[in-house]
């Protein structure tokens, strides 16, 4: 990790990461070249897409126990076997963050889609982060946006951070007009990983909530663990 890449002081790190199921480019699956990615990160919360293999059961791509192995906690998302829903993960690590309620959020569209919601207690205090893999199709990335919306509207109000794989290529703030009550974070190129030329992966903020800085993390291995780079933020509460 280079001193750019540090996280900072009093500051909490999230990230996501669409793991590819742990299939990198040269068409290998290496779980702990996954890892490795993940570890480098200095990350506190990851939330992850592709978690899971695509066929049922849908067992975990990154496996448990190489993940508890390295200090990492798994939010239980249900299915057996499974390491979050609808390929939908969440992990975090350090002992001074705990899991606090989860649920799960169907998505419309013809594509089985679904996003994970978790809120936790930090040090810095109430913390929601919805985790999300958008789909392919525009018009069903823009209602399952709102629908996003819609599902957390009437929870308890604390600082909330969505992030994800959005699907979407646009350089415009398509998307940004959908969440009039969130900020996206300005877009950094994710993908391909090799060569990234779109900002696939996003992170948005609601009230409560400033990036102290946010980027891509393109140290190897990343650059060919999976087909997209790891998107981060350090996050700070406002008072």
């Amino acid at each position: 990790m280079t001193r750019d890449t540090l996280p900072e002081p009093r500051a909490l790190r999230l990230a996501s990461y669409n793991i590819c199921k742990c299939i990198g480019l040269d068409f290998r699956r290496q779980p702990r070249r996954t890892l490795n990615v993940l570890n480098d990160l200095g990350a506190d919360i990851v939330l992850l897409q592709e978690a899971d293999r695509r066929l049922p059961p849908r067992p975990a791509a990154l496996p448990h126990f190489v993940l508890n192995e390295a200090g990492w906690k798994i939010v239980d998302l249900g299915g057996a076997g499974s390491l979050g829903w609808h390929g939908n993960a969440v992990i975090w690590r350090g002992a001074d963050i705990t899991e606090t309620a989860k649920s799960h959020i169907a998505l419309p569209g013809l594509e089985p889609r679904g996003a994970v919601r978790v809120d936790f207690s930090t040090p810095m205090g109430p913390l929601r982060v919805i985790g999300a893999h958008l789909g392919l199709v525009a018009s069903y990335r823009h209602r399952q946006l709102q629908h996003i919306d819609r599902e957390t509207a009437d929870l308890p109000q604390m600082p909330t951070v969505l992030a994800g794989d959005f699907n979407d290529w646009s350089r415009q703030p398509v998307l940004d007009r959908l969440l009039p009550r969130m900020r996206f974070l300005p877009q950094r190129p994710s993908f391909p990983s090799p060569s990234p030329l779109g900002a696939l992966d996003r992170i948005v903020l609601g009230p409560g909530l400033r990036a102290l800085k946010h980027g891509v993390h393109a140290a190897r291995p990343a650059h060919i663990a999976s087909d997209h780079l790891p998107v981060w933020a350090d996050l700070a509460f406002d008072p």
